[in-house]
């Protein structure tokens, strides 16, 4: 719809996972160093946690492309399933074929001639699994067994589990600690740093922009900070909120978007934190904030009436 009155190509800030959009912040790029430098390491286990709307699934399809051509890659985005389903899930995002009529004997059988041929072949295979609090707790023996698959050497499989913090719940069950002893690397993955979001809409712009030539300078600085408070930081919430605000703008005939826009986008969306009322936004002479209402001394005797 504002594409062409921004001199966009595409949106900006579609919620749907592109790797072509991703943004390295201080806590996306320390989770993908980890996760390739462990993987390189041979480690067979490594979990990703993250709060919703914090880019997690961005950051798999990330690290799978950057894996293309090094790795043997499978990706399964949604693991609730049975234990037998996960494997066939599995079996089919490597290609391998497997005899019929199939049981799991076949499957895993199957699985494991594929993965030693890899090996052998120099071509270590790599799992992600997404939304892996979806996992079932009677599949988690399936991945436990499937993290028994190795030579004398090395591992023949490598998983990588990305999921809400609902995941160290599950795996903390005293049913399947025997999977939680082998995650060998983890790494918590949060909302970005209030001062990157200004970056990281500019970044998004840029990558969307029609030319090299297109002015990128569409948020106002106070716009851009006020996104940041909204979304404390999470990116799907400032994709949302930029969004709405690229279509105010574009609704009122501006190419800058405005505090304005800003309060009237987070007003229309789930989620995004409650703006704080005057009395605690107001500033003193001094240049702090006052705590209007509330006793910061005592005054002696309380007057009549009540507290000051």
């Amino acid at each position: 719809m504002y594409s062409r009155h921004f001199s966009l190509r595409e949106a900006p800030f579609s919620i749907t996972p592109d790797t072509a959009f991703f943004y390295p912040h201080e806590g996306a790029q320390a989770a993908l160093n980890m996760l390739l430098v462990a993987l390189r390491s041979g480690e067979g286990f490594l979990k990703i946690v993250g709060e919703v709307g914090c880019g997690k699934t961005v950051l798999c399809r990330q690290l799978l492309k950057m894996l293309q051509g090094e790795y043997v890659t499978a990706y399964i985005p949604n693991p609730d399933m049975g234990p037998d389903d996960l494997l066939m899930a599995l079996v089919h995002e490597l290609d391998v074929q497997v005899e019929t009529p199939v049981n799991r004997h076949k499957l895993l059988t199957a699985l494991q001639d594929c993965l030693l041929r890899h090996a052998q072949e120099g071509r270590p295979v790599v799992v992600c699994i997404d939304e892996a609090q979806a996992i079932p707790v009677r599949t988690v023996e399936s991945l436990r067994l499937l993290s028994n698959l190795e030579t004398e050497k090395r591992k023949l499989l490598q998983l990588v589990l990305l999921g809400q913090p609902e995941l160290d719940e599950k795996l903390s069950r005293p049913e399947i600690r025997q999977l939680l002893q082998r995650i060998t690397f983890s790494e918590y993955l949060g909302p970005m740093l209030s001062h990157r979001v200004p970056a990281y809409l500019e970044h998004r712009l840029t990558m969307a922009a029609l030319s090299d030539a297109t002015d990128i300078k569409v948020f106002e600085v106070d716009a851009a900070r006020a996104i940041a408070h909204f979304s404390g930081g999470v990116p799907r919430l400032v994709n949302v909120l930029a969004h709405k605000c690229l279509m105010l703008a574009y609704g009122e005939n501006e190419h800058r978007v405005n505090v304005l826009h800003v309060r009237a986008a987070a007003k229309d969306t789930p989620g995004v934190r409650p703006p704080q009322p005057w009395w605690r936004r107001w500033r003193g002479p001094w240049g702090r904030e006052q705590a209007v209402g509330s006793s910061t001394r005592q005054l002696g005797n309380n007057p009549p009436g009540g507290v000051l």
